[in-house]
């Protein structure tokens, strides 16, 4: 088996600087270095690749997105790799899993995300046991798709949110309520192969005291969707006609409205309540059990790839690689 080995940066190769810790080249060494050091020996075929800019994972964008998927493509497209490893720091690591598993759909091989919760080298570092393991982990056989490894743990990369801001176990797959209906397949506007865009996607979290000019001011940036992190099974205040009022006039033109549940292990369900109700009826279209991670990393796949509104809502609905049916 031979992998592609992608680094980002991140904490697992950091170095310490003045500043404090920084991504740092020269990677590929220190890592050829440890593996033949093993008894026994690692025997796995890789080859390294190092995407510039190095970043500290709480700098990355959709443009660093958008690079990683082009960089895998153009890797597996060559026939010479059976799945590829992406170094990556934690901070937004299952921002960046959810984002891949849209962007990638269809492809054939697996693709592994991984990093550290304290740099390699460091005393009593995850880094290595990290890394070794998602390499054994690809070697052992995994299926396509996109996947998280961590402390041990193999995760779905669309259902993974990081729960912890320390501790080596820092990924979980909260068990969220999924159910729904799955595509029949993976449609041809969204195979991996189509190449996306940045999008404008913005998240408004509902709150006591929430107004209707700060949906206004986020739909005012050109926003082409908007997530409302809701309570419970997807209420808000539905006797604020102001805010109900811009939410119904942004669908009108155009913008698609999602909602997801605030609650670690909560899911979306309207019409259980009233409040939930008159929400709805502004053109919400509900993510179901699913994570913001990974709600975001879906419209991000959608609007990317240049769908309308209708198409987005009718496919965001729809399970495309497990986010929303177990």
């Amino acid at each position: 088996m031979k992998v592609f080995v992608l680094y980002t940066g991140g904490t697992i190769g950091m170095l310490q600087t003045a500043q404090g810790l920084a991504p740092a080249g020269g990677f590929e060494a220190r890592m050829a270095q440890h593996l033949q050091s093993l008894t026994p020996a690692v025997n796995i075929d890789w080859q390294f690749h190092e995407l510039l800019p190095l970043l500290d994972s709480a700098n990355m964008s959709q443009a660093n997105w958008l690079a990683m998927r082009d960089v895998i493509v153009d890797a597996v497209a060559s026939g010479a790799f059976d799945g590829a490893l992406v170094l990556h720091g934690t901070d937004t690591l299952a921002y960046s899993a959810a984002a891949l598993s849209f962007l990638l759909l269809g492809l054939a091989v697996p693709v592994l995300l991984t990093g550290s919760m304290l740099p390699a080298g460091a005393e009593g570092s995850d880094a290595w046991g990290n890394l070794l393991g998602a390499l054994q982990t690809l070697q052992a056989g995994v299926s396509p798709g996109v996947h998280l490894y961590f402390n041990g743990q193999l995760l779905h990369g669309a259902r993974v949110s990081k729960l912890r801001s320390e501790a080596f176990d820092a990924f979980t797959e909260q068990p969220r309520l999924r159910e729904g209906e799955r595509a029949g397949g993976v449609p041809a506007a969204l195979d991996y192969r189509v190449q996306r865009q940045a999008v404008n996607i913005a998240v408004l979290p509902l709150y006591p005291g929430v107004l209707a000019s700060h949906a206004q001011a986020l739909l005012a940036t050109g926003a082409q969707a908007l997530l409302l992190e809701c309570y419970g099974v997807g209420t808000g205040p539905s006797d604020n006609a102001e805010l109900l009022a811009i939410l119904s006039a942004a669908h009108a033109r155009g913008v698609v409205l999602a909602a997801i549940s605030q609650c670690p292990q909560g899911h979306v369900e309207f019409g259980v309540y009233a409040a939930g109700s008159a929400l709805v009826s502004t053109g919400l279209v509900s993510a179901g059990g699913m994570t913001r991670e990974a709600a975001l990393g879906k419209l991000f796949g959608l609007l990317g790839a240049g769908l309308d509104q209708a198409d987005v809502e009718k496919w965001f609905a729809l399970d495309l690689c497990g986010e929303r049916v177990s």
